[in-house]
């Protein structure tokens, strides 16, 4: 499968504002995105999500190594590499004082679009985007979330081979959120390849083949989402009793089958026995408790989540809350 996207030990360094300090926003990043396929890049605030995406789309200039987008250099042929990408930001960038009609015909004329084609190419954008009702109105009276279509829908006028969308579901609320999901489904159905960079983990999950995990300028993991959290390990039964004055008999039992120390919660009655096996150790779990009449309210076998993941892996939980990283730091 040929690669659609390429970066090799890509490194970018800024000054702090006062000149005495160099962060380096990316300390040798690389990556593959094969043709039709989606990569999630996840990580924390400042990782280098944003400025990876900027270095792609031709935006910045690394300070080493190089990137390919669909063969061509994003350095020494950004003019090739623009007409063939499309790119949503972090933030709509969208003009308000225009129509949603006007701002997408706008983009068209700017990919160099004919009039005809741009003006058919808008009249599908608006109906495949919901947002054909909205039109003719001033982008000052959208949402946020019709904000977001109609940006993506800028994206998309050029038909772009490959397309860049950088946190796409910021402050949307969860209705929007997965309109949005499955419009880029549909992209990637229809062919298009796509470089994600989220803080969502279920978004991750849910749209990417691949993730690859970013923190301080590396990628420090990547793979799917079941190579992730199997790397990470960590299946659980998760017991609640009905008879809290029963935990600390269970607690006993299960440490003789557990392949870790086992978590006891009183308050809520609840015991986290740590196991490998699958369905076979959580039926061995249900029995030795039944053998011994203790009663289970609830009982599960858990695996990681990529919360658990991106933990264990970066050392703190993702942010929920986005912000733009500091390119000037």
């Amino acid at each position: 499968m040929t690669n659609a996207i390429v970066a090799e030990d890509l490194v970018k360094v800024y000054k702090s504002r006062r000149g005495s300090q160099e962060v380096r926003a990316l300390d040798g990043v690389s990556l593959t995105v094969p043709e039709g396929t989606v990569l999630g890049l996840l990580g924390p605030n400042g990782a280098g999500k944003t400025t990876t995406v900027r270095i792609l789309t031709t935006l910045l200039r690394p300070d080493a190594g190089f990137a390919t987008v669909s063969g061509y250099d994003v350095v020494k042929q950004s003019r090739d590499v623009r007409s063939i990408i499309g790119l949503s930001g972090q933030y709509a960038a969208v003009d308000e004082n225009l129509t949603g009609w006007e701002n997408l015909y706008m983009f068209g004329r700017l990919y160099e679009l004919p009039k005809a084609k741009t003006r058919e190419r808008v009249g599908e954008l608006l109906e495949q985007f919901n947002l054909s009702d909205a039109g003719d109105r001033t982008i000052k009276t959208y949402s946020g979330g019709m904000r977001r279509r109609l940006d993506l829908a800028g994206a998309l006028i050029g038909d772009p081979q490959v397309l860049f969308l950088d946190e796409p579901t910021t402050g949307l609320d969860p209705r929007s959120r997965l309109a949005m999901w499955e419009v880029i489904r549909g992209l990637v159905n229809a062919g298009t390849t796509l470089l994600l960079t989220t803080q969502y983990l279920e978004e991750a999950d849910e749209l990417a083949d691949r993730i690859a995990v970013v923190d301080t300028g590396k990628i420090i993991a990547e793979g799917t989402a079941d190579e992730l959290k199997t790397q990470v390990g960590g299946e659980r039964v998760e017991i609640t009793l009905e008879d809290a004055g029963r935990i600390e008999d269970a607690r006993r039992l299960l440490s003789a089958v557990s392949t870790g120390e086992v978590e006891v919660e009183p308050r809520t009655k609840r015991i986290i026995s740590p196991t490998q096996g699958g369905s076979k150790r959580l039926l061995e779990a249900a029995r030795i408790l039944d053998d011994e009449g203790i009663e289970v309210e609830d009982i599960g076998l858990r695996r990681p989540s990529l919360d658990d993941v991106f933990l264990t892996l970066t050392g703190h939980k993702a942010e929920e809350e986005t912000l733009e990283e500091d390119e000037n730091a």
